[in-house]
């Protein structure tokens, strides 16, 4: 198939990239390398199956695919809070554009949601069912209600124009290829670990995550896109899907094993809790368990491993 990923030189969208062109389809990466990088897909530059286009998806594109992957947006809230409204433009006028592209061509669209329509869950771990404690006015919105509104979007033209989607909402995930200035925890610690700083925590540090090796994740990615039919018969293939690990640890366990893990001798320091942070977040993937026979199978300790040489490469 001919395949295009908004935001394929990002983090994630470059995984997928790698996984698409190994499956043997042909690859459209679309990127404006505000948080993607090229470097991340340029081993991919002789590949006659992968194009590499510069574009911001706030303006129109038109391409002829049978996919859309749209996984353009900045995912952490350093990078989602330096231009909020910017945001919430990518997340509307993004998806927007991939759905009336799917009209047009009869491509399926993959929305990558995020775990942050839950909020600060009242509810624990959090169901597919679940609507959601999220501030609106607050200063995560421009990513959280971007990313409920876009799921709004999918749903809209799926019910008035029978555009077929499939929508996914993702939990804490981490691997190679994060910025190390992302403001992610996980890349926060590993960093900090390894330049010898204190590992800051915000709050006690008792707030939960469930964190998700990247290859897992792209595996539900290719498995969801490409279901046909729910092995258990009973669950909306549209989605909404959570994709996420499970395993559920708080923020001074995690720090405590980075610290272990790099061998160094950093402390802990504690923050003031900024705004609206979740004070647990974990998945309840019981779905993609039926439907998809997915589960994550990489142990936080080895993706730890492996993300860890990957920031000793690029921090040299």
């Amino acid at each position: 198939m001919r395949i295009l990923v908004t935001g394929g030189a990002g983090f994630l969208g470059s995984h997928l990239v790698d996984r698409l062109l190994t499956d043997g389809h042909e690859v459209v990466c679309l990127d404006n390398f505000f948080t993607g990088r090229k470097s991340n897909v340029m081993r991919h530059a002789t590949n006659p199956n992968f194009e590499l286009v510069r574009h911001d998806v706030t303006d129109p594109f038109k391409f002829e695919v049978d996919r859309i992957y749209n996984l353009a947006c900045p995912a952490s809230p350093v990078h989602y809070q330096h231009n909020p409204i910017k945001t919430i433009k990518t997340n509307v006028l993004g998806i927007l554009h991939c759905l009336g592209m799917a009209r047009r061509t009869g491509a399926r669209v993959f929305q990558a949601s995020t775990s942050e329509v839950y909020g600060d869950p009242e509810i624990h771990p959090q169901p597919e069912t679940y609507r959601g404690n999220v501030n609106p006015i607050g200063v995560r919105s421009c990513y959280d209600e971007g990313k409920r509104c876009a799921e709004t979007l999918c749903f809209d033209y799926h019910r008035q124009n029978g555009i077929d989607i499939r929508v996914v909402r993702i939990f804490n995930t981490y691997g190679p290829r994060m910025l190390p200035d992302d403001g992610r925890v996980v890349s926060n610690f590993i960093v900090q670990a390894l330049r010898g700083e204190d590992l800051t925590i915000y709050g006690e540090g008792t707030q939960t995550r469930s964190f998700c090796y990247v290859d897992d994740l792209i595996e539900g990615f290719v498995r969801f896109m490409e279901c046909e039919e729910d092995k258990a018969g009973d669950l909306p293939l549209t989605g909404p899907l959570n994709l996420g690990n499970p395993g559920e640890f708080t923020m001074l366990e995690l720090a405590e094993l980075v610290i272990k893990k790099t061998g160094g001798k950093s402390k802990i320091t504690h923050l003031p809790l900024p705004p609206d942070d979740p004070t647990q977040r974990k998945p309840d993937i019981s779905r993609a368990r039926s439907m998809l026979d997915w589960e994550p199978k990489v142990p936080l300790s080895d993706g730890l491993d492996s993300t860890i040489d990957y920031f000793r490469t690029i921090l040299k």
